[in-house]
């Protein structure tokens, strides 16, 4: 077999071959015979049908087959020994033909378009500068993450008397001159809150005792026609009927309590006797916020280098029009012309941080093994509780939940990527030059949500 080269350019090259049947027939009698053993052919033997046939019924396909396979580990073989760094799959060249014929002894030519990753160099060092935030924990942060720890281990009791933020219970009745109105509108099971309801309406149910029968107008308590069908069990097309006097009937008042700080919170928060007064247990707090603030900070680092280093790559030139061609012939079921146009810009913007990050991790000699996957799954489980107010989460829930995550093929490739995507950000932290910003918490969402724009 022989293969030529013929480069286009620096990005696109054709690549010829000759392929003699002496490269791949044996391949094809070795298929044909096992072919032979395996075929049920009436009026003979399994095993016993004569060569003959089955050469004339099986051997057009199995020897377009094993020529195709031939061709394909061939290719792998070339680009792998030539030290391609080939972008998509060869596909059949455009500009010049192959010549296949299997009826005849002579050799066939197949001709396939390549293309290849343009050169070009990532360079880190200390004359790259990127600006690393610390996000500040403020007062109000650490009040909100209290709220968020009181309010997830409190308490319901039933009282006496209602308070805005409690939730009333009772049976609501559609009244007509005065008096609950026969056959009307009926919900055994109303609720609601007296500080979701309109100022007048307030009024009516902060005081009321249980027990109480009071009379309000759904509607003009009610901002939506959603909640006053809900709250009537109607239809949203009916909410009008909600424009009327109602009597509401107070069977239960339910208040809830925020948990007090006190040793039973924080052994429910951290374990038993991990902390043991109010001033440690904020200690604490204030560590696992600024654990969780690192990785947004990290996040943004990792963005802003991205950034930097697709600058430098904007002038590469990349072959295009083979990439668009390759992108149709692999996604033509669900990848439209309009869509391929739209989407193409920014997938060269991704294949280009590929390019880049591969190369960082060459030049490093990066390498991911199983304990970086399961620190990696701990990490993403212990983010997800945090944004549930868990700030801290026992070492046995977060592995299993890692090791969970690993059972998913698509979740695996995910969190190698992502693994790797860490290491490259290490990689940045200890090389470039990171002028340090401190900023708060919500300056720094807004210069995230102006840099998303």
């Amino acid at each position: 077999m022989n293969i030529e080269r013929k480069n286009i350019d620096e990005v696109n090259l054709v690549l010829t071959m000759q392929v003699e049947k002496a490269d791949y027939m044996e391949a094809v009698d070795k298929a044909l015979k096992n072919y032979r053993k395996n075929a049920n052919i009436p009026g003979f033997r399994q095993g016993c049908v004569p060569m003959g046939l089955i050469k004339k019924q099986y051997g057009k396909a199995v020897e377009a087959e094993e020529l195709n396979k031939k061709v394909g580990e061939a290719l792998y073989e070339y680009i792998k020994k030539e030290n391609l760094q080939v972008l998509g799959d060869p596909l059949p060249s455009e500009t010049e033909k192959s010549e296949v014929d299997l009826d005849s002894d002579k050799p066939c030519k197949l001709v396939f378009d390549v293309a290849l990753a343009p050169a070009f160099e990532v360079e880190l060092n200390g004359r790259n500068q990127l600006t690393q935030y610390e996000i500040a924990i403020d007062d109000k942060m650490m009040a909100d993450t209290i709220k968020q720890y009181t309010g997830r281990f409190g308490s319901y009791e039933q009282a006496e008397v209602a308070e805005e933020n409690d939730l009333v219970k009772g049976i609501v009745e559609e009244m007509e001159n005065g008096v609950v109105k026969e056959g009307g509108i009926k919900n055994d099971a109303a609720i609601l809150s007296p500080k979701y309801v309109s100022d007048d309406a307030k009024k009516v149910f902060i005081g009321a005792k249980k027990g109480a029968v009071v009379t309000f107008n759904p509607k003009n308590a009610m901002e939506s026609d959603t909640e006053v069908a809900a709250f009537l069990k109607i239809d949203k097309a009916n909410a009008a009927e909600g424009n009327k006097d109602y009597q509401f009937t107070i069977n239960e008042i339910t208040r809830f309590n925020e948990a007090p700080l006190n040793q039973d919170l924080f052994d429910k928060a951290f374990g038993k006797d991990v902390v043991k007064s109010e001033d440690e247990f904020k200690a604490k707090l204030k560590e696992e916020l600024a654990n969780s603030l690192v990785i947004d900070s990290d996040y943004k680092l990792l963005s802003d280098a991205r950034a930097a280093i697709l600058k430098k790559m904007e002038d590469l030139k990349f072959p295009e029009a083979f990439l668009m061609r390759w992108l149709k012939a692999t996604h033509k079921e669900n990848l439209s012309d309009e869509a391929l146009e739209k989407q193409f810009p920014g997938m060269i913007e991704g294949l280009k941080w590929q390019l880049a990050k591969e190369q960082i991790v060459k030049k490093n000699d990066v390498k991911v093994n199983d304990d970086d996957m399961i620190n990696f799954g701990k990490k993403v489980a212990r983010a997800q509780f945090a944004q549930y107010g868990m700030m801290s989460v026992p070492e046995d829930v977060a592995e299993r939940y890692a090791k969970d995550m690993l059972k998913d093929k698509e979740a695996v490739k995910n969190m190698f990527d992502r693994v790797l995507e860490d290491k490259v950000l290490e990689i940045v932290k200890n090389t470039v030059k990171l002028n340090k910003k401190e900023i708060s918490l919500d300056d720094f969402n807004k210069l995230v949500e102006e840099e998303a724009k």
